[in-house]
C-alpha cells in the first residue's frame, strides 16, 4: 500500500473476470504510452497499467481503481510512492553504496522496488514473493526487468516463502504483504516476525510497510510485535498519520544491530513527502500498552476508510 503525490494505495480488492479491451502488444522496452491504458483481470481484481502524466516512459498500476505503485521504465531507481521511498533508504544504507545485496520480497506488485535494488545495486540476488501469478505474468508482459537482473519471481504465500528461506541467508527482508487493503493476520505475529529474524544474515534487516489510521492500534502492536523479537527497531510515517490525522503508511525497520538513526532522520525530512522517524524512548511510549500479535490473536490490519482516495 502506498501514496504518491496524487493518490495512495489502500481500497479493497474484488475479484472479476472481465478485460477491457484485447492484450496490447509491448515494444522491445515494454509498454508505451502510445497504446494507452491496459485493463485486465488478474488474481486479486482488476488490474490496470495506465500511463503516468508526468514520466513519458511511467506506468501506475492500479488494482479495482487503487493506486498500488508506480514503475518508470526508462528509470527504475524512481520510486513515486512516499512508502517506497522509505523503504529505498532502507536500500540504500543496509550496506555500502553499490554492495550487492541478498533480498527477499513478501509481496511484490509491479516488482518496483526490486527493480530499485537491481539497478542501484548491481548483481544483487532477489527473491520475491507474489502470490497473485495473474498479475506478475500481466506485469512481467508489459513492464519487463531488464535481462540480467537475477530476480526470482516465486507465485507462493509469503509465508510460506520465508519458512522455506534458508537460516542467515538475506541482507533485506521487506514485506509489502496485502490481501486487498489490509495486510493478512498471518503476517503480522511474532512467529512470522521470528522467521524473518532467522533469515537475516549478520547486520542484516527487516523491514514492513503497514498501513493504519486513527488511534492506529495496529500499528502500535506491530511495534510491540517486531519489538518483542528484533532489539533495534525504528518507525518512519507522515506526521499527519503519526498524530492520526488521516489514514496511510508507516514503515518499520528492525534488526538485531544498531540502525543508522541519523541519516534515515535526514533522509525521511528531506524527502518530498516529510516523514518522521520515532525511535527509542518516543518509541516506546508509541507503543505503550500494546500486545504483540501472535498466531492465535492476530487480526488483519483494518480496512482504509471510504473515500480514501478522493
Amino acid at each position: 500500500m502506498g501514496r504518491s503525490n496524487r493518490a495512495g494505495r489502500t481500497a479493497d480488492r474484488s475479484r472479476t473476470t472481465a478485460e477491457s479491451g484485447p492484450p496490447a502488444a509491448t515494444g522491445p522496452g515494454g509498454r508505451t504510452h502510445a497504446q494507452g491504458p491496459l485493463t485486465r483481470a488478474v488474481d486479486s481484481g482488476l488490474a490496470e497499467l495506465r500511463p503516468d502524466r508526468d514520466r513519458p516512459h511511467a506506468w501506475s498500476l492500479l488494482i479495482d481503481g487503487a493506486p498500488q505503485s508506480l514503475v518508470d521504465l526508462a528509470d527504475p531507481a524512481h520510486l513515486g510512492f512516499e512508502y517506497q521511498r522509505r523503504l529505498g533508504h532502507l536500500v540504500d544504507l543496509v550496506a555500502p553504496p553499490g554492495r550487492p545485496l541478498t533480498v527477499l520480497h513478501l509481496g511484490g506488485g509491479a516488482l518496483t522496488l526490486a527493480r530499485y535494488v537491481a539497478a542501484t545495486r548491481p548483481r544483487s540476488r532477489q527473491q520475491v514473493a507474489e502470490i497473485d501469478t495473474a498479475l506478475t505474468e500481466l506485469v512481467r508482459a508489459e513492464l519487463p526487468l531488464e535481462r540480467g537482473w537475477q530476480v526470482k519471481v516465486r507465485g507462493a504465500d509469503a509465508r510460506g516463502v520465508l519458512e522455506r528461506t534458508p537460516e542467515g541467508s538475506v541482507d533485506l527482508v521487506i514485506a509489502d504483504v496485502f490481501s486487498g487493503a489490509r495486510v493478512p493476520a498471518h503476517c503480522t505475529t511474532v512467529e512470522f516476525t521470528a522467521l524473518a529474524a532467522r533469515a537475516l544474515a549478520p547486520g542484516g534487516w527487516y523491514a514492513v510497510n503497514i498501513a493504519d489510521g486513527s488511534a492506529l492500534p495496529f500499528a502500535r502492536s506491530q511495534v510491540a510485535t517486531l519489538g518483542a523479537v528484533l532489539p533495534e527497531l525504528c518507525l518512519v510515517a507522515d506526521p499527519a498519520v503519526l498524530r492520526g490525522k488521516r489514514f496511510g503508511n508507516l514503515v518499520l525497520a528492525a534488526a538485531h544491530t544498531p540502525l543508522p538513526l541519523a541519516e534515515l532522520t535526514r533522509r525521511a525530512a528531506s524527502d518530498a513527502s516529510h516523514g518522521r522517524v520515532e525511535h527509542g524512548r518516543a518509541l516506546a511510549d508509541f507503543a505503550a500498552g500494546a500486545v504483540p500479535a501472535t498466531d492465535a490473536t492476530a487480526t488483519p490490519s483494518p480496512a482504509p476508510p471510504p473515500g480514501v482516495f478522493r
